[in-house]
Order: structure tokens, then sequence, then C-alpha cells
């Protein structure tokens, strides 16, 4: 078994020995501090709030109610649309397009989406920037996009909307299947 020479050399062991236990347990203290504040930070977001709120209050709102609404806004300030075909069967959204007087058409649009707000009781949707009108009532979330700046000469400016729902329930008609015979 082999010894240790006694001396300034065990001296110097006992001092790199001694010093480990100390930064030992400041890093443990340091580490209780990090996972104690980790956990009142956190604490609170991991909470349990109970059950999300629904995404719309209200029965659902059929899709010809909503373009009926948004067209006769529309219609209001000048601006004819018509509904386009939505597409698919089952799927939830609309579309109506036209064409308005480029110099009018951001103003005339503007005025719609106040009209609809008024008039119909939608209210003001998201924001998603400064070239786009959103508005929400129900179920149904409607978006346009202004135009571009300057169609060519003798054009009017093309005017799209989209229409969307949250929940198809009561908003597009569903194709039901007959009964097959049984064996």
């Amino acid at each position: 078994m082999a010894h240790w020479p006694t001396g300034r050399r065990t001296e110097r062991a006992d001092t790199i020995v001694r010093r480990h236990p100390g930064r030992a347990a400041l890093a443990s203290l340091v580490m209780a501090a990090l996972m104690t504040a980790t956990v009142s930070a956190c604490g609170t977001a991991l909470r349990d709030l109970g059950p999300l709120p629904p995404r719309f209050s209200g029965p659902p709102l059929p899709a010809d109610t909503v373009v009926s609404e948004m067209t006769s806004a529309l219609a209001a300030e000048g601006v004819t649309v018509t509904r386009q075909p939505s597409g698919a069967p089952g799927r939830c959204t609309e579309q109506l397009s036209g064409r308005h007087a480029p110099a009018t058409v951001d103003s005339a649009l503007k005025a719609a989406f106040a009209r609809a707000r008024s008039d119909y009781g939608w209210q003001a949707g998201p924001d998603l920037g400064s070239g786009t009108l959103t508005l929400t009532k129900g179920n149904w979330t409607v978006l346009a996009s202004f135009p571009a700046p300057e169609p060519a000469q003798g054009i009017q400016a093309m005017v799209v909307m989209s229409l969307t729902c949250l929940d198809a329930g009561g908003s597009t008609p569903t194709p039901t299947l007959a009964p097959t015979p049984g064996p």
C-alpha cells in the first residue's frame, strides 16, 4: 500500500481537497437559486386555468346570412360583388369578388367595413397590417386586402373578400347519403 509522503505535499493535498467541497457547496447554492427562480417564474405559466373559452359565442351563422350582410354593406358604398362558388363541399369558406374605381376603392372598402360594424354588428378583427381589413362575427372572419395602388389605365381595381368560418355547423349544407340496402 502506498503512503503519501509527509510534509509539504500532504498540506498541499489537504488544501486541494478542502477547496473542492467549498466549490461544490457554492455550485450547489447557485443551482438551488437557479432552480428556485425557474420554478417560481414558470410555475404560474403551468398552472391549470380550466377549459378554454368558446371560440365564438351564440349559434353558428349560416353562410347565406354572412354573404348577404357583406354584399349589402359593400353595395351601400357602391362596390358590387358576386359570390364565388366555395369550391369544396363541406368547406366553410366563401369568396366575394368584383371591380370598383381605383381612385375610391380603398375608401369604399373602409366605409363598407364600418357599415358592417354599425348596421350588422360585426366586430373589428385581428390586425394583419395596414393593407388588410378584417371583421369577425360569431363563427365567421372576413378578410379583404386593398388592391394594387395603380391598375393599368382604364381597368377597374379588383375587390376580393374572403369569408371563413371556424365551425361548419349550420353554415354549409353537407351531403347526405342514401342508406344502402342490406344483404
